[in-house]
């Protein structure tokens, strides 16, 4: 399998075809057919197809909740925050740091606790303290709701992370958690002058609410995330007559000076491929350590898809944050 975790090895051929294993192919088919036999989530309200999926009606299997995480709960601007928590076995004493993860789904659908298969594996394999945000979601809570929820729920963590363990900060996320994590890295920098988080893991993020090219010329062509999907969560997300170039919701367009080491990982089969490209690229350019992984083939959520190139990509992030600890 041909990967690139360096942008000083970015080369045509991992763009190409061939560079697709016939066991990602098969995969996406497979993903493909259950997104067509699913019913179309926009035909329904946003707490139907949330239950759709919550029941493993489409191309992402039922999450089962990890019998090691806790739940607590922080004073958050709209309300209670919900915190979803899985520590390394032996708790404070065995952990290494602490990750704030926040979730995908498109600030529409997902859930703190669906991602525990992923967070059992980080506390384990890296000895992190995970802590995932259940921020509120759109329609019914649009921009800037979720934002706000997490910039609390990172600012809460400064001062709490003690609890949980000695050792450094981490935060990220997939999809809409990797927009989220950005946009809370900008925010306690320019809101709060800090720079608590050490790295950064952002996992096949939105960073330009306009749509990149990528993602704009991606169609329907799956077998996860279309252009008509991004347009959808994009519109319950955003309020109508937004400025989509505005930092705080397009970080692409965001002075990225001074912030962490982070990891962008990202699948070639992906409309938002172009985000992580250009985030990576520009990431770089403001003087800051960034590090690239793209994975011929890989769809969008492609991690959650077990198969060598979403164990590829874990290793990866393994990696990545060992070395940060």
């Amino acid at each position: 399998m041909t990967t690139s975790a360096d942008n000083a090895t970015l080369t045509p051929a991992l763009f190409s075809s061939a560079a697709v294993s016939r066991e990602t192919d098969e995969i996406n088919k497979a993903v493909a057919a259950l997104v067509a036999q699913a019913p179309d989530p926009w035909s329904m309200t946003a707490a139907e197809a949330r239950a759709m999926r919550e029941r493993g009606e489409g191309p992402f299997p039922v999450a089962p909740v990890s019998p090691r995480a806790r739940d607590i709960e922080i004073d958050g601007p709209g309300g209670k925050i919900s915190l979803h928590i899985i520590e390394p076995e032996g708790g404070k004493a065995a952990a290494k740091g602490v990750y704030l993860h926040i979730h995908g789904g498109g600030w529409v659908f997902g859930g703190a606790a669906q991602q525990d298969s992923l967070l059992e594996r980080l506390a384990d394999k890296c000895g992190l303290a995970c802590i995932s945000v259940e921020y509120r979601l759109a329609p019914e809570h649009p921009y800037p709701a979720a934002p706000d929820d997490c910039e609390a729920a990172a600012l809460w963590l400064t001062r709490n992370a003690a609890d949980f363990a000695d050792g450094p900060l981490f935060i990220g996320g997939e999809s809409a958690g990797g927009h989220l994590s950005a946009v809370t890295l900008l925010r306690l920098k320019q809101k709060h002058g800090m720079t608590p988080f050490k790295a950064a893991n952002l996992t096949f993020g939105c960073f330009d609410m306009g749509m990149t090219p990528s993602m704009r010329a991606f169609g329907d062509t799956g077998p996860t995330l279309s252009t008509r999907d991004v347009a959808h969560f994009r519109q319950s997300f955003i309020p109508e007559g937004t400025d989509l170039s505005d930092p705080d919701i397009s970080p692409l367009y965001a002075d990225l000076g001074g912030l962490p080491d982070a990891l962008f990982v990202v699948g070639t089969r992906d409309g938002l491929l172009d985000d992580s490209l250009f985030m990576h690229a520009r990431w770089l350019a403001a003087g800051n350590t960034a590090e690239l992984g793209i994975y011929p083939g890989g769809a969008h959520g492609f991690i959650a898809f077990p198969g060598a190139l979403a164990e590829a990509a874990l290793a990866q992030i393994d990696r990545f944050f060992q070395s940060h600890t």
